[in-house]
């Protein structure tokens, strides 16, 4: 159990995100660092209402570690970042090109792909925004063919947070990115990403049997 960190989540989601809520990001990270965390919940039915002044949009997930609390994904990833070498290089130039990767997973990709993808949600995957999207991909494709980790030949947070935003299987799956693929695969094949994935799965399968009881 976490001495102050606490990951805050929702206590049950429908099943098709699940193994994509965002406290995954959270959960990863701190394995990655061996971090120790407690989880903490907000209710489904009250996301919208009861946690704004935590998080002012009502989303997940946020952060407590000690006096500070924060919000945002990658907000957040980066102040786990600050905790660890293994997730942030602690050079100067390591640290920038850390940064400027998450945001760019944040930025240049995913402020395109969720957009996208929730208008594909219709049946509609040939909308406005796919050329947009399968430009943002090919570029990716195109650096990932030439390097195997984003910062300094290792993994690094910027890892940690493409690779969550390219695994999304309606990504993955429009045209043929070997080298993105074989970058998601290596990522998901870390032992703190598989644990990270398998709690949170067993969190919300929990939720399930709570309330079937209830």
């Amino acid at each position: 159990m976490g001495e102050n960190l606490t990951i805050w989540t929702l206590d049950w989601v429908p099943e098709a995100p699940r193994g994509f809520v965002r406290d995954l990001r959270l959960r990863w990270a701190a394995e990655e660092a061996g971090l120790s965390y407690d989880v903490g919940l907000i209710r489904f039915e009250d996301r919208q209402t009861n946690h704004l002044d935590r998080q002012p949009f009502g989303q997940v997930p946020f952060l407590d570690d000690g006096e500070i609390r924060i919000f945002e994904s990658g907000a957040c990833l980066l102040h786990l970042a600050r905790k660890s070498e293994v997730l942030m290089p602690r050079d100067a130039t390591g640290e920038a090109e850390t940064l400027q990767w998450v945001i760019t997973a944040l930025n240049s990709i995913e402020m395109v792909s969720v957009p996208w993808w929730f208008l594909g949600l219709s049946g509609d995957h040939e909308n406005g925004l796919s050329g947009w999207v399968d430009s943002r991909l090919a570029h990716m494709e195109a650096i990932l063919s030439v390097r195997e980790w984003l910062v300094a030949d290792r993994f690094t947070a910027a890892d940690l947070m493409m690779a969550d935003v390219l695994r999304i299987p309606d990504i993955r799956a429009r045209g043929d990115r070997p080298a993105t693929e074989a970058y998601i695969q290596r990522l998901v094949a870390r032992p703190a990403f598989k644990k990270a994935h398998a709690d949170q799965l067993a969190h919300f399968a929990a939720a399930d049997e709570n309330r079937a009881r209830n």
